[in-house]
């Protein structure tokens, strides 16, 4: 299953309660404010680490690049795509669960 995450984690808990809920080998996409999420050195980096193990993490590249951030700012092993690579974990993915 897909998860995006559009929200910043530091304004509500959408990461965080996805995290959570998510089973083992799901897709986290971090899109819009969301990317805050994927960044080093915040109070949510190491929930973010610790689901690394269980779930593959991806951050679209233009909404980071927008927020003049870029691969440097990211927790290890969050990868970055873009919007080409976004549409191909839409169809690879059954399901897709948007976290509001």
């Amino acid at each position: 299953m897909l998860h995006t995450v559009n929200k910043s984690p530091f304004e509500k808990n959408s990461l965080e309660t996805c995290l959570r809920l998510t089973e083992q080998d799901s897709t986290v996409l971090l899109i819009e404010d969301g990317v805050y999420g994927a960044l080093k050195g915040t109070k949510i980096e190491d929930l973010v680490s610790e689901s690394l193990s269980n779930v593959k993490m991806y951050v679209l590249g233009p909404d980071l690049m927008a927020r003049g951030l870029d691969k440097n700012s990211l927790i290890n092993n969050i990868e970055i795509i873009d919007y080409q690579d976004f549409v191909k974990l839409a169809v690879e993915n059954e399901r897709i669960q948007n976290w509001l």
